[in-house]
């Protein structure tokens, strides 16, 4: 067996790098963590080709003497704590004193610095863990940091990196969330030598929020302040019936650190349980104050996550605090854009209900929802009816008897063999899913451009993503035109979308390629999703409907392939026969 040594510092700095460094962004967080520790309120950042050739963050902060700057490039070495207590207090990003030596041993790491009161500054030069040079030179006070060739030094850890699109897009969602955490402080960021993020001090967290994530983004919250002794809530909400169908815009600070809390984001997505549909999330940018020795930092390499030492207490006070400002607001609308397809009535708005929001998809000619002169689309817009999606109801549609409708949703049917009982909604799901399955495979979907084009502003990341997808759109019955760096119109819809549904429909899409629930390398299987996420956002059926248009979605029903389920798998209906009537009745057969 090899002998027990102790690793050399370099090598020692290159496997530390594995857990601090991730990716281009994680060096971007750690410089940016570092000016404003430092007191910076004007901070730069610059990259090229995704952070692998080049990463500059420069700062106006408080600068280094070359002694302390040698020093910070050691492991362990910081200005931040002094003992172990320290982390019970801490007020600061960064305190381990690894960031910087870890970065320096797997890149080419120039530093310059100064500090007030000194006549030159310093730079020091480190390739791949070994010290160039360390000299004078000239420059304001503050601190500047190059990164190049980034991995060059660790071929492996290079391969692993994603495009330069992908990682560019976690740069700039990066540097936008500090730009969030402290909007005192003026961002500048440029990606390949182009502008593409300035933003001076700002006031509010609102207007920071609006240069950020846009205008149409900003309009949809309302401020919140909440504070009980030891807690404090504050920043921007959603107002009820405005959600997306990630969490990727919902945003928590802890003590001014934005971080993953699960705490926090299931307190948010409880506290809407009832303003918005169930699969949705809450748009939220909020900060959440506590004594430093209530939460542990420490717990992640990277310190993305944190944990309450009382997280009931925590989750119930941000429960109460979004409750409380949810209540204060008018009554809360849902609009058919919201919902995500065309609904019964397309213009009138549908009233956010006691219980969640069961978003529209669009009705079957003959459902009782649908007004008559919706019955029957014109043939330049008329959804298409393969013959291989939809068998002939007639010889399908089984001999039931209606026998009413329970609490809306649920139809009840006498049958021979006993009773079923058929979810009106699950049904519907599934008979819109393969008509609209169908009409992608087949490539008939029909559109219908708008007068008005919709306006779509997303954040980097998103952007990456549908740039890449525009063709898949398109072959869904979408027209999306680029208008301007993260910026899109949507010129053209699917015959059975609402023009309003549009916006909120593809960021729904966006959402589920977020999350890698949407696999594009197989363009059957992706239009098979998109076609699921259309058909699951249920119509809100009326409470009552007659024989005839149940009996008629019952036949349309045992129409498609798999009548039995909906798309998410749930049943259609259940049957209840004879023999499980007497003995759940207690009768003798």
């Amino acid at each position: 067996m090899p002998k027990v040594r102790i690793l050399p510092d370099r090598v020692a700095n290159q496997i530390a790098a594995g857990e601090v460094i991730e990716r281009p962004a994680a060096v971007v967080k750690e410089l940016v963590e570092n000016a404003l520790d430092a007191g910076a309120t004007r901070i730069e950042v610059e990259f090229r080709h995704g952070g692998r050739s080049l990463m500059r963050v420069e700062d106006n902060g408080a600068g280094m003497s070359r002694d302390d700057a040698l020093l910070a490039l050691e492991r362990h070495a910081t200005s931040k704590i002094t003992e172990a207590g320290d982390l019970d207090r801490l007020a600061s990003y960064g305190f381990r004193g690894e960031a910087l030596p870890s970065i320096a041993s797997v890149s080419r790491f120039e530093l310059q610095t100064r500090e007030s009161g000194q006549d030159v500054g310093s730079v020091i030069l480190v390739n791949g863990g070994k010290f160039v040079h360390v000299r004078d030179c000239g420059r304001p006070v503050g601190t500047r940091i190059e990164v190049t060739h980034l991995f060059n030094s660790v071929p492996a850890r290079r391969k692993f990196l994603k495009t330069d699109q992908t990682e560019s897009a976690h740069i700039i969602q990066c540097v936008r969330l500090y730009a969030l955490a402290c909007p005192q402080v003026a961002f500048t960021l440029v990606e390949d030598g182009r502008l593409i993020f300035q933003s001076p001090e700002c006031a509010t967290l609102a207007e920071r929020v609006g240069e950020i994530f846009g205008r149409q983004t900003a309009e949809a919250l309302v401020p919140i302040e909440a504070a009980e002794p030891g807690l404090r809530l504050s920043g921007l909400i959603g107002r009820p019936g405005v959600g997306r169908a990630t969490r990727h815009e919902m945003i928590v600070f802890v003590n001014q650190r934005p971080v993953d809390s699960r705490t926090l984001n299931y307190a948010l997505i409880e506290s809407y349980h009832e303003s918005l549909p169930k699969g949705r999330y809450p748009l939220a940018f909020v900060f959440f104050e506590c004594d430093p020795a209530a939460v542990d930092v420490n717990v992640h390499p990277a310190k993305r996550e944190v944990r309450f030492r009382s997280d009931p207490a925590v989750r119930s006070f941000v429960i109460r605090a979004v409750l409380s400002r949810l209540r204060e607001l008018n009554t809360p609308v849902v609009s058919n854009a919201e919902c995500g397809v065309r609904s019964a009535e397309p213009s009138k708005p549908l009233s956010v209900a006691p219980r969640p929001i069961v978003a529209a998809v669009p009705a079957s000619p003959v459902a009782p929802s649908v007004p008559p002169a919706l019955r029957q689309p014109s043939p330049a817009i008329a959804p298409a009816h393969p013959s291989s999606a939809v068998r002939s109801p007639q010889s399908q549609s089984p001999d039931w008897r209606l026998i009413g409708v329970a609490h809306g949703s649920f139809a009840l049917f006498e049958t021979a063999a006993g009773l079923v009982l058929l979810d009106r909604r699950a049904a519907h799901e599934r008979v819109w899913f393969e008509r609209l399955q169908a009409q992608f495979r087949a490539g008939a979907v029909a559109s219908q451009r708008l007068l008005l084009p919709t306006p779509l502003e997303l954040d980097p990341i998103a952007t990456a993503l549908l740039l890449d997808r525009l063709a898949l759109l398109q072959g869904c019955g979408f027209e999306v035109a680029e208008f301007g760096r993260n910026f899109f119109r949507i010129e053209a819809v699917p015959a059975w979308m609402e023009p309003g549904a549009a916006e909120p429909f593809v960021r729904d899409f966006l959402g589920l390629l977020r999350e890698g629930r949407l696999d594009d390398k197989d363009v059957d299987l992706a239009r098979d999703e998109i076609a699921r996420l259309a058909a699951t956002k249920a119509v809100r059926l009326p409470e009552t409907a007659g024989e005839t248009e149940l009996r008629a979605m019952v036949g349309q029903l045992f129409a498609t392939r798999h009548p039995l389920t909906s798309p998410a798998g749930r049943p259609t209906y259940i049957e209840v026969n004879h023999a499980e009537l007497a003995r759940r009745f207690q009768k003798l057969a």
